[in-house]
């Protein structure tokens, strides 16, 4: 199963969505070494990743909704500070345990949940509300 950046997941931002194509570039090599039965090998990658994305993109975002005062702030905040805590059971598990089956399904679980379902609405809601600001 591959991840491909599409259109329909376009936010209308430059920066946001190249942030959001390495993403879904990291997690397509992921899910390409799983197939080649070599996740354990590209999961600490993806985790090392992640551990500087989370604070950098979620930064990002943040920054443009306080600047426009977006209204779906503290909801879309939320959702961030949730990834974050669930990243940081993942971290800590991987930490203890190292990369093992278990881990590797369970970041990509946690990972496509989070691309399909917060990119595809609450992203390109705010991509929305900042294209009547430009």
């Amino acid at each position: 199963m591959a991840m491909e950046w599409t259109d329909d997941l376009s936010t209308g931002s430059a920066a946001i969505d190249d942030q959001h194509k390495e993403l879904f570039k990291r997690v397509d090599a992921l899910l390409e070494a799983c197939g080649q039965g070599k996740g354990k090998a590209e999961v600490s990658q993806v985790i090392r990743f992640l551990d500087a994305y989370v604070v950098t993109h979620f930064s990002a975002e943040e920054q443009y909704m306080e600047k426009h005062n977006y209204p779906g702030f503290a909801k879309h905040n939320a959702l961030h500070l949730e990834f974050t805590e669930q990243f940081g059971e993942l971290k800590r598990e991987f930490e203890k345990e190292g990369p093992g089956l278990y881990l590797v399904v369970r970041t990509n679980q946690m990972v496509l949940q989070w691309l399909l379902n917060h990119i595809r609405k609450v992203d390109r809601e705010l991509g929305a509300f900042l294209k009547t600001k430009a």
